[in-house]
């Protein structure tokens, strides 16, 4: 996802953007969008699973209208109302890009879901598990790499967002709702059976899509205090080869300043970090957090 490296800025075309990161851009959202379509078509839709969203909906919609011999195609539905939603995120952000990739995104997915249905097979009719799991896998990376490009395929999140500037309530609890509500709708138009496993699709993909975006940048940070700092930061900069930031620290109940130390790791350096503590102070306080993503020397150029 990203480089080292410095790389040379292209001449920008209209609109300010460099034509390498728009094919980028656009090679992105295109492919994540056909591998969306693939696990909608090829598991969640033909084995009634309505993981939330707008296309659970549209799902739903779908098989109520096959029931008085209509046909309601899914990607159309959804290019419809996200058309709708798109209304309120033009009007409410400057960023002319964001909307654009977004466009596109919401277009490009919508077509592929009908366009790619009547061709794909359904490797696993029948089978709710197995589709639950591989759509939720396939659909979560499809749309990870959308958002990879900065865009988006639509979705209740943008309901979400309106929601909870209206209500202050947290977009993460109204996200759980609303896709929630989408998938008890499904019950009497399937079975609560499907409605439950297209929760697991549900959650599946939801890790996916963080697999996706962060997981490669997924890094490690330690906060070491101790009295012997100045021989750990020594040790960590030169046998360890990373970077060391002291904080001013003071403890609460002797009064004492304690400097802290700061240290960003790649996840392979864990061990060996915690080993050289050991080595120098068995007593040193060591908090170890998962970062998600780390820019800079030794680690992404930002951007890039």
């Amino acid at each position: 996802m990203t480089g080292d490296a410095p790389t040379r800025i292209a001449p920008p075309m209209r609109g300010g953007l460099p034509w390498r990161r728009l094919l980028r851009e656009g090679f992105l959202i295109i492919l994540g969008s056909f591998v969306y379509a693939v696990g909608i078509d090829c598991f969640e839709v033909p084995n009634g699973l309505a993981a939330g969203g707008l296309t659970g909906l549209a799902t739903i919609f779908s098989a109520l209208a096959s029931t008085v011999g209509v046909s309601l195609p899914i990607g159309i539905q959804t290019i419809v109302m996200n058309g709708l939603l798109l209304l309120y995120v033009v009007l409410t952000t400057h960023d002319r890009s964001y909307v654009a990739r977004s466009i596109l995104g919401i277009i490009v997915s919508g077509l592929l879901t009908d366009a790619l249905a009547p061709i794909l097979p359904v490797p696993a009719q029948g089978e709710l598990l197995l589709s639950a799991i591989w759509g939720g896998i396939i659909v979560g990376a499809g749309i990870g790499i959308v958002f990879l490009s900065g865009g988006n395929t639509g979705g209740t999140d943008i309901v979400c967002q309106l929601v909870a500037k209206r209500s202050g309530l947290p977009v993460g609890m109204l996200s759980i709702i609303v896709d929630g509500a989408i998938v008890l709708a499904s019950i009497p138009v399937f079975s609560l059976r499907n409605a439950l496993y297209a929760g697991i699709a549900m959650y599946i993909a939801g890790c996916v899509i963080d697999m996706v975006v962060d997981g490669p940048r997924t890094a490690r940070m330690a906060m070491i205090v101790s009295d012997r700092h100045a021989e750990i930061a020594q040790e960590i900069m030169y046998g360890l080869g990373r970077g060391c930031t002291e904080l001013k620290g003071r403890g609460v109940w002797s009064g004492n300043d304690r400097p802290v130390l700061m240290c960003v790791l790649g996840r392979t350096e864990t061990t060996r970090l915690k080993a050289i503590v050991a080595d120098i102070d068995a007593e040193a306080i060591v908090i170890v957090s998962e970062v998600h993503e780390a820019f800079g020397e030794g680690f992404s150029r930002i951007g890039g």
